[in-house]
């Protein structure tokens, strides 16, 4: 931390041949208040050093280093400007009163003005080329100077991480510059870190509630964490601080728009106008790449609206994107787990369901995650409705016609003239026909089979499974039918 600056000790000039005696009175009324201040001062009581250094001023208002001492009294205690206003007039009553410059180019640069503070440590050099403060503010006021060309060309190439250090290296030296202060929020505000990018906005409008550059800021914070209506407020009312605000106007125009388009989105899909959801949730996203939460929200919307639309691989290209945005989004992660469990992807439906469970731990969550994981078990077990050609809701009768129907069209006498491999192909598709008529026509194993249980604990071996003795016992047992050939490649069935 810089040191704190000294007051001055300098007397008032003496009194010239033929100067009345009350002026000589009056110097010596200012130089006592002076010396009360300059003994508060070095108590380190600001506030009462400010008022004696104030009564000297308004006796003796013509003297350099009275309107020294405040501006030094007024630096301690933060409020530049002003002490800025008093080392300039210090240095006008004396362009040689290097302590005035000094102050003048420390609250130069302590407010973000590098250039006028550089002019100023050169003025101190001038009067006194071995000033080491003023070759080390000298310097301070370059470092400054280089990390803002810095920040400049990085904010360009959007590197905001990169602005923030600047700026909060910049910052050291320039404590009380707005400017700086705004561009790291602003940056802090496209990083995401909005809780940052708000105190120090906020801490800006405590002291300048119209300062539209933070009102801006906080606009922003608001507008990226999806609260658009009141971000719109603060921009308007930064606007109204400052109308040729470009970058407040243009926040403006992108949340009503974006306000606008989802609120249509939302409407057609309460009617039931999906393809003018999707059109209109497509617009919305074009509108600024850069507000995350809002796109996260608008690819989610758009997700359920191509779920509705049965184009279910676009609706988890959607939800991934939702993800990607807000990996803390759980209503995307439902939605494409929804979606995967539809498109029979089992595993990816276990891995976002369990994602949400583990950030909320209802009991919905529990029960979706447990019927994706009795989905992926029954996935990887043989699917039976599929072996014998049925729907998972068919009946009794049409499981009986199904295995009528391929049990013919596998049975291996019908094959006896193939080739070796086609004949394995062809039993081992009898045998599971046989296994799938012997667990869906028996209720108990089919809701055993339906429930995702493991069939096993029937006492059911399939190893030890006989397809043959299925088959007999469904078309009526030995001499019930035969196959013969009617030609090459021809069979037909005659029963008995």
């Amino acid at each position: 931390m810089a040191a704190a600056p000294e007051c001055d000790v300098i007397m008032a000039a003496p009194e010239g041949p033929g100067e009345p005696e009350n002026d000589e009175e009056t110097r010596r009324e200012a130089e006592s208040f002076k010396e009360q201040g300059n003994a508060y001062y070095a108590k380190k009581d600001y506030n009462e050093a400010y008022n004696y250094y104030t009564k000297a001023i308004d006796t003796c208002p013509n003297n350099a280093s009275y309107y020294g001492n405040r501006a030094a009294t007024l630096m301690m205690l933060g409020r530049f400007r002003e002490a800025l206003g008093d080392a300039q007039q210090s240095v006008r009553l004396d362009d040689r009163f290097v302590r005035g410059h000094l102050r003048e180019g420390k609250c130069h640069l302590s407010l973000g003005n590098a250039m006028a503070a550089s002019r100023c440590f050169q003025r101190v050099l001038e009067l006194d080329h071995k000033n080491t403060q003023a070759q080390q503010e000298l310097k301070n006021a370059s470092t400054v100077l280089e990390y803002e060309k810095i920040a400049e060309v990085d904010f360009e190439k959007r590197d905001f991480r990169k602005v923030v250090f600047c700026m909060d290296r910049a910052l050291e030296f320039a404590p009380a510059c707005h400017r700086f202060k705004i561009l790291k929020a602003e940056c802090l505000a496209l990083l995401g870190r909005y809780p940052e990018a708000q105190s120090v906005a906020s801490d800006i409008l405590r002291m300048d509630s119209t300062n539209a550059d933070a009102l801006y800021v906080r606009g922003l914070c608001l507008y990226y964490e999806d609260c658009i209506e009141k971000a719109v407020q603060f921009f308007v009312q930064a606007l109204r601080m400052a109308p040729d605000h470009e970058k407040a106007c243009l926040a403006c125009r992108n949340a009503k728009a974006l306000k606008a388009k989802k609120e249509d989105g939302n409407k057609a899909f309460k009617e039931g106008n999906y393809k003018l959801a999707h059109e209109l949730y497509t617009e919305a996203l074009g509108i600024d790449p850069n507000n995350i939460k809002t796109n996260a929200k608008l690819y989610c919307n758009r997700g359920t609206v191509n779920s509705k639309l049965r184009k279910l691989e676009e609706a988890i290209d959607d939800c991934t994107n939702a993800v990607k945005l807000d990996d803390t989004y759980i209503k995307a992660y439902l939605r494409r787990a929804q979606c995967y469990m539809d498109t029979e992807q089992y595993e990816d439906a276990v891995r976002d369901y369990e994602k949400v469970y583990q950030t909320e731990k209802t009991k919905e969550h529990k029960q979706l995650l447990k019927n994706a994981q009795v989905e992926l078990k029954k996935s990887k077990r043989k699917d039976y409705y599929k072996i014998l050609g049925v729907d998972k809701n068919a009946s009794e009768d049409e499981i009986k016609k199904a295995y009528r129907k391929r049990a013919l069209m596998h049975h291996p006498d019908r094959h006896s003239g193939a080739s070796a491999e086609v004949q394995k192909e062809e039993e081992k598709k009898f045998k599971e026909v046989g296994e799938a008529f012997t667990i869906l026509s028996d209720p108990k194993k089919k809701a055993r089979y339906d429930s995702g249980q493991d069939l096993e604990e029937d006492g059911l071996n399939m190893g030890e499974f006989d397809a043959n003795n299925i088959f007999k016992a469904f078309f009526g047992g030995p001499g019930g039918f035969s196959f013969e050939a009617s030609g090459p490649g021809n069979f037909f069935f005659q029963f008995g």
